[in-house]
């Protein structure tokens, strides 16, 4: 009797995978990687053209062994890894670690767990594809290349521990330069005028709002000119001048790649990427289920993906679904049309992000089975697992289904004064509902009930109730939050969608980052790290050098490039980077600074030191003394509201703030404030880039920085 192994990398894919094959298939999980660089050492040899040294991982050698005794019996080996460029690598490696038989080794992908997909795999087995390998390949070396010449340096100038990353380096630059941009930001005033208006008929109220004088939008940028408006407006007569009727749709959104799934997990659900990541690998391995579909199914195809696409078996049962479910009518156009539903799999989709190449040409993340509704399948869930499958599918089906119409209703009035003052409104009523009936996205607009405009015509008089100017401020970019900026590194480039929330999490461990609610910012330690990266390897540090260096490896998964050649234009720029950097670093002093702070148990001078959060400090006499303090340093500048010094803080998660250092007092501010006051009202202010901005809301007031006493 013939027997075969098939070798996965979970163990949670064994309990899956085993019940839809007979006795003659062992399952059997490598757990992951087997071989890799040496922990020890650089990993490769620039003397014998930048060859890697493959080691066994630590701790595996009772997998390798069980593995190999396996394989010498089976007559076929199936290498059935993740299905992108690392479980291709995990296959080859597993090849030389187990010493397999080329004759009798196959590879085999399946881009989800269910029994159909992992029987058709099988009878379509293939050999290691190593293009792939040699892409994941030199995404590694390049990896240890730059966290292994450049950790040191960072140990040296600041603390050890610290690390250095392509991918990670550049993230922490867009973070840091978004930091900058916010402290930077000069708000602007301008003002808005709406009105509440009164048609003849009825009692309802309009609101409108003001757009100009004419054809063209007026920016009411004072009060002076907003004041002169509104004693206008209050003399006016008012009426409807134009009603426009349309019609407008609303595209059905595409199903989830993984970038968009990490996005809407953050919005919708509060989910970290790294959460979303860890309970989409648990829906994709498998989950154990009740009643009729007993055992352990696999809910979604494959969670790391940059395509839209889906296949033709998957948009056929899609199309039946919704045909029965809802009605024909609410099928898209795509799906209606069966050599439309599904794209070559090897032709780019043009609806991707990445739409010049999508990586190994996966699908889009979708549920394996569209009939295995939330409802149906909830006892089987946790919560988490629940709320992540419920957005999925709802997001899947939706991509499937017609597009929304709506009707709009466009509205033009005119308040006759001494000019002719233009306001505007609008509405919209749903049509059909299409998509939206399963999946609903975030809604922007302020609408107002078609009812309330029912009846409007041109020529109808209108009366006024009430008119409310509004002064606003520009406001400045959002601080960036892990759904914010995966959607930057995406689109950018930069990294690839299994890179992301390891990113993302390698700086919060290393507290580069700290996270307060759903915002990033940069720590004081990330500032640091970051200066040295721009100073001393801006190459390494530029973010379109990093988004061109993942098109090169795109190249070499296309056999279009031979991965050496990376690597060979790569390292001997980094090691001359790294040479004249150790000697300009060498000329720093990096001994500890002493301050005037008394230890309270020995009694030395303490020294400021780094920590995981920044600067503390700390007791030279350590380790026999352990007295530590928290480091405040004085700006220079007088309190506000009590007249103390104002000095600089970190709070609890490492952001830079200032306070008053007396402990009564109850001033703080997250821009630096500045000794002198303000000219317009006497407030206190702030630097802003170069200027100084007043912090009174209402004034808006501003100078040059250089006005300082203290600048």
């Amino acid at each position: 009797m013939a027997h075969y192994l098939v070798i996965v990398e979970s163990p949670t894919k064994v309990k899956t995978i085993r019940k839809f094959l007979s006795s003659s298939y062992k399952v059997m999980a490598s757990a992951g990687h087997v071989r890799d660089l040496p922990k020890s050492q650089l990993g490769f040899d620039v003397e014998q053209d930048y060859e890697p040294k493959y080691i066994t991982i630590r701790g595996k050698g009772d997998v390798i062994s069980s593995l190999r005794k396996e394989a010498k019996k089976a007559d076929k080996v199936f290498l059935a890894t993740d299905p992108d460029r690392e479980g291709e690598a995990i296959s080859w490696h597993l090849m030389a670690a187990l010493k397999l038989d080329p004759k009798k080794t196959y590879r085999i992908t399946f881009n989800e767990i269910t029994k159909n997909a992992v029987k058709e795999a099988l009878k379509h087995p293939r050999q290691i594809d190593m293009n792939m390998v040699d892409a994941q390949q030199t995404r590694r070396i390049l990896d240890r290349m730059v966290g292994y010449r450049i950790s040191p340096l960072l140990w040296a100038k600041i603390k050890r521990g610290l690390s250095a990353g392509r991918v990670q380096s550049a993230a922490l630059r867009m973070i840091a330069d978004r930091e900058a941009q916010i402290a930077d930001f000069i708000p602007k005033e301008y003002w808005t005028i709406e009105a509440d208006l009164l048609p003849e008929k009825g009692k309802r109220i309009l609101t409108a709002q003001y757009h100009g004088t004419g054809s063209k939008k007026e920016q009411l940028s004072d009060s002076e000119r907003t004041k002169e408006i509104v004693s206008a407006l209050k003399q006016a007569e008012y009426s409807v001048t134009d009603v426009k009727k349309g019609e407008r749709s609303r595209k059905a959104p595409l199903p989830f790649t993984t970038s968009t799934l990490q996005q809407e997990a953050a919005r919708v659900l509060n989910f970290s990427t790294q959460k979303t990541m860890r309970v989409a690998q648990q829906l994709y391995e498998g989950v154990d289920l009740k009643g009729k579909e007993r055992g352990t199914v696999g809910l979604i195809s494959y969670l790391r993906t940059d395509s839209t696409r889906i296949s033709r078996e998957a948009a056929e049962a899609a199309a039946a679904y919704i045909t029965e479910q809802y009605g024909p009518e609410y099928l898209s156009d795509a799906l209606k049309k069966p050599a439309a539903a599904a794209p070559n799999p090897s032709t780019p989709d043009a609806a991707s992000p990445n739409a010049v190449r999508i990586q190994d040409a996966h699908e889009a993340i979708r549920p394996t089975d569209i009939s295995r509704t939330p409802e149906s399948v909830k006892d089987a869930l946790t919560r988490e697992q629940l709320r992540l499958y419920e957005l999925i599918w709802r997001r899947f089906a939706g991509s499937c289904m017609a597009q929304a119409r709506m009707e709009t209703l466009q509205i033009r009035i005119t308040a006759k004064a001494d000019e002719n003052y233009v306001f505007t409104t609008g509405t919209w009523r749903m049509l059909f509902s299409g998509y939206r009936v399963v999946y609903q996205e975030s809604e922007n607009e302020e609408v107002q009930k078609a009812a309330d405009l029912s009846g409007l015509e041109a020529g109808s008089v209108l009366g006024l109730k009430e008119i409310r100017p509004a002064q606003h401020f520009t406001q400045p970019p959002a601080h960036f939050t892990e759904a914010s900026l995966v959607h930057a590194l995406e689109e950018k480039g930069i990294g690839r969608p299994s890179t992301y929330a390891p990113t993302i999490s390698t700086l919060l461990a290393r507290h580069y980052v700290t996270k307060e609610g759903r915002s990033l910012y940069v720590s004081e330690l990330g500032e640091a790290v970051n200066s040295i990266m721009k100073t001393s390897f801006p190459e390494i540090d530029d973010i379109a050098f990093t988004a061109n260096m993942e098109s090169l490896l795109d190249l070499v998964a296309e056999g279009q490039m031979e991965w050496k050649d990376i690597v060979r234009n790569f390292y001997p720029d980094l090691d001359r980077e790294v040479k004249e950097a150790e000697e300009t670093l060498g000329k720093v002093k990096i001994a500890d600074e002493e301050t005037d702070v008394v230890c309270d148990l020995c009694g030395r001078k303490m020294v400021i030191k780094y920590g995981p959060h920044g600067k503390f400090l700390g007791c030279p006499g350590f380790p026999d003394c352990h007295n530590t303090k928290p480091y405040f340093e004085k700006i220079g500048v007088k309190c506000p509201k009590c007249g103390g010094e104002v000095v600089r803080r970190r709070s609890r998660k490492g952001r830079k703030f200032y306070g008053c250092e007396n402990p009564e007092c109850d001033f703080i501010s997250w821009a630096k404030p500045g000794s002198v006051r303000c000219a317009k009202c006497g407030s206190w202010m702030a630097y802003k880039g170069d200027k100084l901005v007043c912090q009174n809301n209402t004034c808006g007031y501003s100078c040059d920085a250089e006005d300082d006493l203290l600048k």
